[in-house]
């Protein structure tokens, strides 16, 4: 079985940090993955990991952050021994609308990732659903995921499979076309069409639709050991983070 992380993201309209570290030690994580409010002070936000016996493999850094504040990200990276820095959105209005805009996209977020590979970091891209959009004519599919992983061999890619399910894709298909690049698999699960609207659709891992025996196999025939469970909307963490945990670590 793989580390089991969480991603803290999930818990930001829930208490104080501390409160969701116990929450997530208690309910039986190894890990959590962090992102930019758990960075502003890497000291404590370390020390409370200790705290609750946690480590924090992962971390979701921006991508502007990484271009104009290498050292500092790296050393928050350090300091939270944080072995992936993965980059882990780009909003709307900066999104290319052209396979060369995506092209181009690419190479930016591999020169950016230079300096953290240097200082011998993984570093790789977390998918959405936009990622999938077809940017091709015709008949020739040209999907900026593709794109974006095509600039760069050294590149990583953390699948995020609630998005790439919700997105019409595959997710067999996508853990074969990015085998050996995949550094971790967000874990996350779709409700069924119409329910769990006030959580925008999504439901705790195996209280939902996606059939994840196949998926898990996958997985561990590539050698991915790092679930990170997500729901980008719980209406309760604690109660999303125990469900979704104890879904995964029934799976053989």
């Amino acid at each position: 079985m793989p580390g089991i992380s969480y991603q803290l993201y999930c818990s930001r309209d829930f208490g104080p940090l501390e409160d969701t570290l116990k929450m997530v030690a208690d309910a039986g994580y190894d890990g959590v993955e962090g992102y930019g409010p758990v960075y502003e002070d890497a000291g404590a936000t370390r020390g409370l990991l200790d705290r609750h016996g946690l480590t924090m493999p992962t971390g979701h850094f921006a991508l502007t952050a990484l271009e104009t504040e290498p050292q500092k990200m790296i050393e928050v990276a350090k300091t939270l021994g944080v072995e992936a820095v993965i980059v882990p959105f780009v909003m709307p209005d900066q999104r290319p609308s052209d396979a060369a805009g995506w092209t181009a996209f690419g190479h930016r977020l591999a020169e950016a990732g230079k300096p953290v590979q240097d200082a011998g970091f993984q570093y790789g891209w977390h998918n959405h659903d936009f990622e999938f959009k077809d940017m091709g004519e015709g008949d020739s599919e040209v999907l900026p995921l593709d794109l974006i992983m095509g600039a760069s061999d050294d590149l990583k890619l953390e699948l995020d499979l609630g998005w790439t399910i919700r997105a019409g894709q595959d997710p067999l298909k996508w853990l074969d076309r990015m085998a050996g690049r995949i550094i971790a698999a967000h874990v996350k699960d779709i409700a069924p069409q119409g329910e769990n609207t006030d959580e925008d659709g999504w439901a705790d891992v195996g209280h939902g639709t996606v059939d994840w025996a196949p998926i898990h196999a996958k997985l561990q025939d590539l050698g991915v050991n790092r679930y990170v469970i997500e729901h980008d909307k719980p209406a309760d963490d604690a109660r999303m983070a125990t469900r979704s945990i104890a879904t995964v670590k029934g799976w053989n």
